[in-house]
């Protein structure tokens, strides 16, 4: 199934994670997202104590980025340091905002429920920009594909 891709950031107590992710539209009104995060992870940690976090929809420019953040953990690495992540602060959630992103999306935890080794948050999106430079990247079958030309 083609999904977005995601660079989800949150932070808590002075620390900070990102993750690669996907979330899924569920509502315009109120605007509502969800999401899933490995119970094993920092931004796990950190969503659980803040209630908050930033969907950083990545650009066609940052499918290298999302490739490596799949592959770090943050209770390993400081990946905000290893990949030179250029950041900027959310200006209604304490998560940084991934620069260059197609839009970042500051979001609030209305809910939450465990499945397996994840937990599913809910979310309002209280906060948003968009860059209108940036083209918006999918992934399918293990690949991410620029998506730029409307299909009628």
């Amino acid at each position: 199934m083609p999904c977005s891709v995601v660079l989800l950031t949150a932070a808590s107590a002075g620390k900070r994670d990102a993750m690669t992710a996907t979330c899924m539209f569920i509502s315009e009104e109120p605007p509502l997202l969800v999401v899933s995060v490995d119970k094993h992870s920092m931004t796990h940690d950190f969503i659980e104590d803040s209630g908050e976090f930033i969907l950083n929809i990545a650009s066609s420019e940052q499918v290298g980025l999302a490739k490596k953040l799949g592959a770090l953990h943050g209770k390993k690495v400081d990946k905000f340091k290893s990949l030179n992540l250029g950041t900027q602060p959310g200006s209604k959630v304490k998560a940084p905002a991934i620069k260059g992103a197609l839009a970042n999306i500051g979001c609030k935890v209305i809910t939450s429920f465990p499945v397996n080794r994840y937990t599913v948050y809910v979310a309002e999106a209280i906060d948003y920009t968009i860059s209108e430079k940036a083209s918006p990247v999918a992934w399918y079958q293990d690949r991410y594909y620029k998506l730029t030309q409307e299909v009628r």
